[in-house]
């Protein structure tokens, strides 16, 4: 019942997804005609794309994920699933518009964006948590949107030994054009785009209890952006 709904300080809903049944697998296979489309949207409107991250088996949606290499004013690797907006979320009640996502990540130049680097969490942690986030609301039913956190675990652990991020939270692709933001495939679904910010586990908090806009002005005040830095400033640690 809506009475009974847990709600952040801020007064968002707080969802908490039970442990998964690992024998419930569902063989899924990719729609040519949408990853030909997203995969036109991203060159359209962020560069060539230089290689597609195939899954070989995949579970509820298939998720590939296109790589941007750095190039003339674009500092940074372009990383956009294609697949989660294969099937529709679950959005609440007057929300049927705001269905169908896809996410991106964006990394530093210097990353390692291999199938060799890959074998290492510190390198591919970004990608594991693009694929995690991209089933979760199919998997549970939920459905994720600008300003929602997901925890990496439940206390949130470290995404990878090489960082103390440990939660993901939704924004808009600030570093990339207006125009990517949104795709209208032929079949007639609005796609809306997101980045993935990740975060500390102060910030995360800070959300639950004031907002997403109040952590975000925190981050524009600090001068960060959406380019991952595993390293960066944590803008709600006290000194």
């Amino acid at each position: 019942m809506a009475g009974d709904e847990e709600r952040s300080g801020a007064g968002d809903r707080i969802l908490r997804h039970g442990p998964e049944d690992e024998t419930r697998f569902e063989t899924a296979a990719g729609d040519e005609a949408s990853i030909e489309q997203i995969g036109a949207h991203v060159e359209r409107h962020v560069g060539p794309v230089d290689r597609v991250f195939h899954e070989l088996i995949s579970d509820l949606v298939h998720v590939d994920v296109h790589h941007v290499a750095p190039g003339d004013g674009r500092p940074f690797h372009t990383l956009v699933t294609s697949g989660m907006s294969d099937r529709p979320m679950s959005p609440p009640p007057g929300a049927d518009a705001y269905r169908f996502t896809e996410l991106a990540v964006l990394l530093p130049a210097a990353w390692q964006v291999s199938e060799e680097a890959f074998k290492d969490e510190a390198w591919y942690w970004p990608v594991r948590q693009l694929k995690i986030l991209a089933r979760l609301p199919h998997k549970f039913r939920s459905w994720l949107w600008w300003g929602h956190t997901v925890p990496h675990g439940d206390p949130p652990e470290p995404f990878a030994v090489s960082t103390e991020l440990c939660c993901s939270m939704l924004i808009s692709p600030v570093s990339l054009p207006d125009e990517f933001d949104t795709l209208w495939l032929e079949d007639g679904r609005e796609v809306t785009f997101f980045s993935l910010f990740p975060l500390y586990k102060e910030e995360m908090e800070h959300k639950l209890g004031h907002g997403a806009e109040a952590l975000l002005e925190l981050v524009v005040r600090a001068g960060l952006d959406d380019i991952v830095d595993p390293r960066r400033l944590n803008v709600c640690r006290q000194a």
